[in-house]
């Protein structure tokens, strides 16, 4: 779909979080909270309006948004319960398609992350390799939650960078 920025800045709030409410997973408070800011210069901007809002949260809510998001490989994705961007984020990396050893190795480093701080790992899986998606697993492990919040925060920038786009044709 192309959608010049001029047709989105008209949009009523109903049909802007209609589109864009699921840029943010499960979060359409972040498109609704950035359509008052418009109008938006172009489509970066409008992903710019978006990350200032979260930006702006405190972060027991930055923590909240993250929970939301499923584990890699988990619960979500074996009962069918994903996002259509998460189902075909995963699967681009080839999460959809693990061996019995890696499913029983991603389970366990979703539940020692968990553990650890509280939230899921995130990782904008389309710039990794299923290998680089395990290392960068077992890195940042090792990382403190504040750094990991502020981490998942930007790995989720990246990929509502990157849905934003996939809508708008950019």
């Amino acid at each position: 779909m192309q959608l010049s920025i001029d047709r989105v800045n008209a949009m009523d709030q109903e049909s802007f979080v209609r589109l864009f409410g699921g840029i943010f997973e499960h979060s359409p408070w972040v498109a609704e909270r950035a359509w008052e800011t418009r109008p938006f210069g172009d489509f970066g901007a409008l992903h710019a309006a978006m990350v200032r809002v979260v930006s702006a949260v405190p972060p027991t809510q930055q923590v909240a948004l993250l929970r939301v998001h499923p584990d890699l490989a988990g619960k979500e994705a074996e009962e069918g319960s994903m996002t259509q961007h998460s189902v075909a984020e995963q699967a681009s990396a080839g999460l959809d398609a693990l061996s019995r050893a890696e499913i029983a190795r991603i389970r366990e480093l979703n539940l020692r992350y968990r553990a650890r701080h509280g939230f899921p790992f995130i990782i904008a899986v389309r710039r990794y390799t299923k290998d680089g998606i395990f290392r960068e697993f077992e890195r940042r492990l090792g990382n403190d939650s504040a750094a990991e919040l502020d981490e998942c925060l930007a790995q989720i920038f990246a990929i509502t960078r990157l849905r934003v786009q996939a809508i708008v044709g950019e």
